[in-house]
């Protein structure tokens, strides 16, 4: 009987850690994502040298690799949110201004038309389009296979919008 009680308290505490967790997050506002192409890979070990410049990409298990456009209105943002992976963005047109959940001075990060960044995976960021054009942005992120590529995350308090 007692199991009973604690796998019911358990259910519980999930249920309002879920709504609790989705209730506090900070959706899309603004955004069209639209896909380009998801593939999926067998493990990765992979590195170039040409001249100076070299590059190594080393993955463990399988991967997916998300390639979309988003297109964000001007006053539009990505919300709070973060990545498994490692993402290239390409910023097309526009300019993409975005900050860190860890930055307690909440200084923005901006990247022009014809710029990118990469996003490395594993924190927690916005992105928004602060200017008064469409900012489009190509994204290329490498996840573990079956895993979102997005997850969003609660407002992290340090910015003041």
């Amino acid at each position: 009987m007692k199991s009973k009680w604690v796998w019911a308290l358990l259910l519980a505490l999930l249920a309002v850690a879920v709504y609790v967790g989705n209730v506090l997050a900070t959706p899309p506002i603004g955004v069209t994502s639209t896909p380009i192409a998801t593939g999926r890979f067998d493990s990765i070990n992979t590195k170039v040298k040409t001249g100076a410049w070299k590059a190594a990409i080393r993955t463990k298990g399988q991967s997916d690799l998300h390639v979309l456009q988003n297109t964000i209105v001007p006053g539009g943002t990505f919300g709070w949110h973060g990545h498994p992976g490692p993402s290239l963005v390409i910023v097309k047109s526009g300019t993409a201004t975005f900050y860190m959940a860890d930055d307690p001075t909440c200084s923005p990060h901006v990247v022009p038309t014809g710029a990118g960044f990469v996003d490395s995976g594993g924190d927690v960021h916005l992105v928004r389009n602060e200017g008064n054009v469409d900012l489009v942005t190509i994204v290329a992120s490498l996840v573990p296979a079956g895993a979102a590529r997005r997850i969003d995350e609660p407002d992290p308090g340090n910015c003041p919008f």
